[in-house]
């Protein structure tokens, strides 16, 4: 499988990250396109991740830069949970678990061959502070491994105003219930 992006690819997909940054400035105010795409064109494994995270409909965009590390976090900003990475259970064991109807593929399974890291709770709260999301849809979170290892999971949505933070089974999975990445450049 190939994990890098030919130079088409690259211009392609800057075009729409570009486009995505300025058009969303209330996501990351005072950060500069140029530093951005600058670091993004040093990483071209991480380039390769941020498209996985298009493709798969996740409109990835810079919602923080840590100015002590250098890094620019992108995180998976669509409305509703990105609809490429709908209908998993949360992880490769609850995939092995069931034994009929199994979803395709799993939240941390897939976020793993993408390069990516699924959105921990304070990472949820956090894109729920920039903007609005998953009003009709819910996103699988990192869970911790206590909760995991009892067979739960975590996930997020937001209705009657608020962010809230649920529980489920971790080899359920619902047409409705995806998952929003998180990638560091």
């Amino acid at each position: 499988m190939k994990n890098f992006l030919d130079k088409t690819e690259t211009d392609n997909l800057l075009a729409i990250l570009s486009k995505r940054f300025a058009k969303n400035t209330h996501r990351h105010i005072g950060l500069n396109w140029s530093e951005v795409e600058a670091k993004l064109l040093t990483r071209p494994e991480k380039l390769w991740s941020l498209n996985e995270m298009e493709i798969t409909e996740g409109e990835p965009d810079v919602v923080k830069f840590d100015s002590d590390k250098g890094e620019f976090y992108f995180f998976d900003c669509s409305k509703e949970s990105p609809k490429g990475r709908r209908s998993v259970c949360y992880d490769p064991q609850a995939l092995e678990s069931r034994k009929e109807f199994k979803p395709k593929h799993s939240a941390l399974g897939m976020a793993q061959e993408m390069g990516v890291k699924v959105l921990s709770e304070q990472e949820y709260f956090y894109l729920q502070s920039l903007e609005t999301v998953d009003t009709k849809t819910s996103s699988w979170l990192l869970t911790e491994a206590d909760l995991r290892g009892k067979g739960g999971a975590i996930f997020g949505d937001w209705r009657y105003g608020r962010t809230f933070i649920y529980h489920n089974g971790a080899e359920s999975y619902y047409a409705a219930r995806g998952f929003r990445a998180c990638i560091v450049v």
